[in-house]
C-alpha cells in the first residue's frame, strides 16, 4: 500500500524520560519476530505467527516505511508503534474518520510498567506536529480491556463499536493539537497498564 502522506522521515529519535522511539535497524529484527511470535501479545490479533514463517519473511530490516517505530529501553528492543495508513481492505474500516491508525506491540515483560503510554503519546505528540489536525484512528477488541484503558489514557473518543473477526471491534479517533504538552515526561510513577492494538500485527 502506498503511502501519500507527507511525512518527513525518518525523524531525529525521540527521548522521553525512559525510552527512546527510533526508526528501525537490522537489530530490531529478532524482536520484530517475537513480538508476532508471541502467544499473549497475539491474544487480541488472531493469535501468534508461526515462527518458521516469521523468520522466512521478515526483512532484514524490518518496518522501513514512514511510522514505524521501534521502542527501545536501556538499549534493548521492546515493542513497536506504527502510525500507518489505513488498510482499505480491512473489514469494518472507517477511512472517513482519518486516513492514519495507531497501533502497537509490546513484549510481554514489558507490561504494567506505562511504557506503551509514555511510547504512545510521544509518537502522537510527533505526528500533531509533522501532520497537524490530522485524525489518528485506533481499533481495539472490547475484550482487550488493557487497549481499552490505553486508548482512553491517551485521550481517544469512542465514534462506534461494531463486529468484525468474530468479536465486538472499539472504534475511536484522537484529534491532538501540535504542541500539547505531553504527558509521557510524567508516567514514571503511574500504574498504567500497557497493551497491545487489535488492528494488525506488522513485521515488514
Amino acid at each position: 500500500m502506498t503511502d501519500l502522506r507527507p511525512l518527513a522521515w525518518p525523524p531525529a529519535p525521540i527521548k522521553t524520560e525512559r525510552l527512546i522511539l527510533r526508526e528501525s535497524e537490522a537489530r530490531d529484527r529478532a524482536a520484530v519476530i517475537e513480538l508476532n511470535a508471541s502467544p499473549e501479545v497475539g491474544t487480541y490479533l488472531g493469535g501468534p505467527r508461526p515462527r518458521a514463517e516469521l523468520e522466512r519473511t521478515v526483512p532484514e530490516v524490518p518496518g522501513r516505511r514512514p511510522g514505524f517505530f521501534v521502542v527501545e529501553l536501556d538499549g534493548t528492543t521492546i515493542g513497536t508503534i506504527q502510525l500507518d495508513p489505513q488498510d482499505p481492505e480491512r473489514p469494518g474500516n472507517r477511512l472517513e474518520a482519518g486516513e492514519t491508525e495507531l497501533g502497537y506491540l509490546f513484549l510481554p515483560e514489558a507490561w504494567g510498567y506505562g511504557y506503551a503510554t509514555e511510547a504512545c503519546t510521544a509518537a502522537l505528540d510527533w505526528f500533531a506536529d509533522a501532520l497537524p489536525g490530522e485524525p489518528v484512528v485506533l481499533y481495539t477488541q472490547t475484550a482487550n480491556v488493557r487497549s481499552m484503558r490505553l486508548a482512553e489514557k491517551l485521550g481517544f473518543s469512542e465514534l462506534e463499536r461494531f463486529t468484525a473477526y468474530g468479536a465486538e471491534q472499539w472504534f475511536g479517533v484522537l484529534h491532538k493539537i501540535p504542541g500539547w504538552q505531553s504527558a509521557a515526561t510524567s508516567c514514571k510513577d503511574r500504574e498504567w497498564p500497557s497493551a497491545t492494538s487489535v488492528a494488525r500485527t506488522t513485521t515488514s
